[in-house]
């Protein structure tokens, strides 16, 4: 199997990479490697390789910076993954496209399904639905996975944030009243893998079981460091409320959970809760670093 990975450099696709590299071929590409609004440039590299799949976790993630740059979200999470699959179908290649949350609007309480009506809130959400749309109108064969609130080793996310405010100052805060699912990067590659192994197609939702807010997110992390013996200032997570985030210029939806069955169903792994993820990720990475 000879895998190509886009985003190399990001927190998912570093773990993608290293992860699979044990097992398969592994080409990783990062943004200084290949840009994916240089269209021109992404046909002339991939054109000369040859892979069985690629799985394209690069994207214009920051929602607000999306906002006000609709043109360059568009080129790059819609326009993109079109030309993607259509190298891929000339290659006769996999593509796994990495999609979000925030295709829906978060007006649901129960997690979302496949089958649910995808209704973005903002420019972000937009572009990653037209780049799914993209990706699944050129071959059935193609799959577009949904993930959530990403975290893990290669670069820091918002639970290595929430841990270091906590190390400087007693004062940490986090929104109580915003939903979804923290997913490990770990985990994703073991189910990406077991995905493409059972040749799943079309669109998957993949995240860790159970659901929280920012604030529960924040504090379940503070209280596995504070069990292991870190040394933090803070204790307690303050709520805030998604209406106090003044700075936030894209709307966030509320709830984006994300129900896994159709990937239990097809494929025999049930994704573990999301605490055991975090305990775990506490004591194998944050633990190390403190050594």
């Amino acid at each position: 199997m000879r895998i190509v990975i886009l985003g190399a450099g990001g927190r998912l696709g570093a773990a993608l990479a290293r992860e699979y590299a044990t097992d398969f071929e592994v080409r990783g590409y990062k943004h200084a490697d290949v840009d994916l609004a240089n269209l021109d440039r992404l046909r002339d590299l991939l054109r000369t390789l040859e892979f069985d799949l690629l799985i394209n976790a690069a994207a214009l993630t920051n929602v607000d910076y999306c906002e006000t740059h609709r043109d360059e979200a568009l080129l790059i999470n819609a326009e993109a993954p079109r030309i993607l699959a259509e190298l891929c179908h000339e290659k006769n290649a996999k593509l796994i496209q990495i999609s979000t949350d925030y295709v829906f609007d978060g007006k649901a309480r129960v997690p979302y399904r496949e089958e649910d009506e995808a209704i973005p809130l903002s420019v972000y959400g937009e572009s990653k639905r037209e780049g799914e749309f993209s990706v699944l109108g050129s071959s059935g064969r193609h799959l577009v996975a949904r993930i959530s609130w990403v975290f893990g080793p290669d670069r820091p996310s918002f639970v290595d944030h929430i841990i270091q405010r906590a190390r400087q100052t007693t004062q940490v805060a986090a929104v109580a009243d915003k939903f979804s699912t923290p997913t490990y990067t770990l985990d994703l590659a073991r189910w990406l893998r077991a995905a493409w192994e059972s040749d799943l197609s079309g669109l998957l939702h993949l995240a860790n079981h159970g659901e929280c807010s920012w604030q529960q997110y924040a504090q379940y992390a503070i209280d596995c460091c504070h069990h292991h013996g870190i040394p933090l200032q803070a204790s307690c997570v303050a709520e805030l409320k998604l209406s106090d985030m003044k700075n936030f210029i894209a709307l966030r939806p509320v709830y984006t959970v994300l129900a896994t069955a159709t990937f239990t169903r097809q494929t025999g792994v049930e994704p573990r809760n999301w605490r055991e993820a975090v305990a775990e990720y506490i004591e194998t990475h944050v633990i190390k670093h403190e050594d």
